[in-house]
């Protein structure tokens, strides 16, 4: 009985690995078709990507200067809205810009800011 159940369990395990080994086969032969030669989906996306990533290369040192030139610019135009709220103040109006403030529209109307 034990060598019955022995062998049993054995063909078992070889069933279970020949299918494993079958169904891993599939598995790379489905990669390879995706991916294993030159003219493959895969290659064709890698080769967009690295032409992307040279065409683009040049942008990254502009950003940073780009993003230097408008946070310096952000701190003067908050000076410039001062002075205006200021302008506005002695004028008689509610400064502009503040929260709730009114702001005269092109005909004199007023509106909300």
């Amino acid at each position: 009985m034990t060598t019955r159940l022995t062998v049993l369990s054995a063909l078992e395990v070889l069933a279970f690995v020949g299918a494993l080994v079958m169904m891993l086969g599939r598995i790379v032969s489905a990669l390879e078709r995706i991916g294993g030669s030159p003219t493959s989906s895969l290659a064709k996306v890698a080769f967009g990507v690295r032409a992307i990533e040279k065409e683009t290369s040049h942008l990254a040192p502009q950003v940073t200067r780009l993003n230097e030139g408008l946070t310096s610019l952000g701190a003067k135009l908050g000076v410039v809205d001062a002075h205006l709220g200021a302008v506005a103040g002695a004028l008689g109006g509610t400064p502009t810009g503040t929260p709730g403030g009114t702001s005269t529209g092109p005909a004199g109307q007023e509106g909300n800011a």
